[in-house]
């Protein structure tokens, strides 16, 4: 079933959002729009405004200010028809102990108008030899499982993967996404958040970067923090061991001239070729340096 032409306009559309705790600012000024059927990493540390954003957009927490519309819908208000077009995997749940994998996917699924079938479901997240077993008996790695079951069983419109493979051993990792792309190709709106920045390489197709509750950067994934920031990295040692480093469009050009000064190849030579997580860390560096900024001014 393909759901990106049931409705007009972007699946989330955010305007000025803005939640406070006290005098405490969690998520400030956040706009954003997520087509249908893209796949959205939300990066960003502990404490950023990742979460309360998310909980916002789920309907599980309120706002302070601002325009949010999820599937079309205010999710403040949003009924149970509208709830039931959404897939969430929370970061930590606590599903009951009691029952099988296979009985708790069944009664999830007879609450949805058009559940998928629960023997496909569980083939499709690695539990078919624990389908019988009670969920308390489960490994932490397989619980999560559980919840991601749990997340897509009603065939959702829009999923929100809250940190969706902590617990994966590298081989469920990569089999969870082969999962979230099947998903993608069926036309499924995705947004995730991962510590996992490969996680986000992977399954993205564009991301942003979450600091003092802002979006410091959205791009598409090979195109996150501009085009300076992916530029090579060329160090050396100088014959006298002095370490040498410059950044360079054209590496290879480089080098070679460096070559020819020396009448060889200098000693200790790097290409270093900046990766989503180099940076995204210089993303955060950069945010934090302007923070500091803003307080010593206001100081």
């Amino acid at each position: 079933m393909d759901h990106t032409t049931s409705e007009e306009g972007p699946a989330i559309r955010v305007r000025g959002l803005r939640k406070d705790y006290g005098g405490t600012t969690a998520v400030d000024g956040i706009d954003l729009d997520i087509p249908r059927g893209e796949t959205f990493a939300l990066l960003g540390p502990n404490g950023a405004g990742k979460s309360t954003t998310i909980e916002i957009l789920e309907g599980y927490r309120l706002r302070t200010a601002g325009e949010v519309r999820v599937l079309g819908e205010d999710p403040a208000r949003g009924g149970l028809d509208w709830k039931a077009r959404l897939g969430i995997v929370l970061q930590s749940a606590t599903e009951p102990g009691q029952y099988t994998v296979r009985e708790q996917l069944a009664h999830f699924a007879r609450l949805y108008p058009d559940p998928r079938d629960v023997d496909e479901v569980i083939a499709a997240v690695g539990l078919e030899a624990t389908a019988r077993t009670r969920i308390s008996k489960l490994s932490g790695g397989q619980r999560r499982r559980v919840d991601v079951a749990l997340g897509i069983i009603g065939r959702p419109e829009l999923l929100f993967l809250d940190e969706p493979t902590t617990g994966f051993d590298p081989e469920a990792r990569r089999e969870f996404w082969r999962l979230i792309r099947s998903l993608k190709d069926e036309g499924t709106t995705i947004l995730l958040t991962t510590h996992y920045l490969d996680e986000a390489a992977q399954l993205g197709d564009r991301a942003g970067v979450i600091l003092g509750g802002r979006l410091v950067d959205v791009a598409p994934i090979d195109e996150l923090g501009g085009a300076g920031a992916r530029v090579p990295l060329v160090r050396w040692r100088d014959p006298d061991g002095t370490p040498r480093e410059l950044r360079a469009e054209r590496p290879a050009e480089l080098v070679a001239s460096i070559a020819r000064s020396l009448d060889g190849e200098p000693e200790g030579l790097e290409v270093i070729r900046p990766s989503l997580e180099d940076i995204y860390l210089d993303l955060v560096g950069a945010a934090a340096a302007d923070a500091r900024d803003e307080e010593g001014a206001l100081a």
